[in-house]
């Protein structure tokens, strides 16, 4: 089993990555593969509207001029996803919100190909806006027909400069109780 996480942010290691390896270290601890993909830097554009993917029916996006198809050939073959994202005015990373448009528009003309896989989100917040967030990535779950675990709390961690986030006692607790029901859940699914 694995498990893909995609790093939105435009920091590179930040506060989401922080969180992400928060998540991923219990994963790995109960034995499953990760990877961690980091988007700073790339520039992964919006859906162009020309549902192409519904007539090519290819597990592809027509327009391949980023990353983004290298990015769903990395979700389809990961048995879990975390899509983590800060919170840029109130919503999700712009290379966040390129993949969830996307990639959930090939996965929904290609058989609902996502589904069945486990996804979790997680958030890097400074204060407020982070709920709108972590509901923006569940909902591209849920209508992918994926699964999503819960956790002791929202997804979420507090910070402003790189590495704020490990000093939110709650927010770690939510990152490792989160990587240890993802995993659980996984198991479970692959029992």
């Amino acid at each position: 089993m694995k498990v893909l996480a995609i790093n939105g942010s435009a920091r590179k290691d930040g506060n989401t990555a922080a969180m992400l390896r928060m998540a991923l270290a219990e994963i790995e601890a109960a034995g499953i593969e990760t990877e961690m993909l980091q988007l700073h830097g790339k520039d992964i554009r919006g859906c162009i509207a020309c549902m192409k993917c519904w007539e090519n029916k290819d597990g592809h996006c027509a327009v391949k001029k980023d990353m983004l198809n290298e990015i769903i050939d990395k979700m389809v073959a990961a048995d879990g996803m975390i899509l983590g994202s800060p919170t840029y005015f109130a919503n999700v990373s712009t290379n966040i919100k390129s993949i969830i448009d996307r990639a959930g528009m090939v996965a929904l003309a290609n058989d609902a190909m996502l589904a069945r896989k486990v996804g979790a989100a997680v958030v890097a917040v400074r204060r407020g806006g982070a709920i709108h967030v972590f509901n923006s990535i569940n909902h591209f779950y849920f209508i992918n027909q994926m699964v999503v675990p819960g956790s002791s709390y929202w997804n979420l961690g507090r910070g402003m400069e790189p590495g704020e986030v490990e000093s939110d006692e709650e927010g770690v607790l939510t990152m490792q109780n989160l990587g240890k029901n993802m995993a659980w859940v996984m198991q479970k699914l692959n029992a």
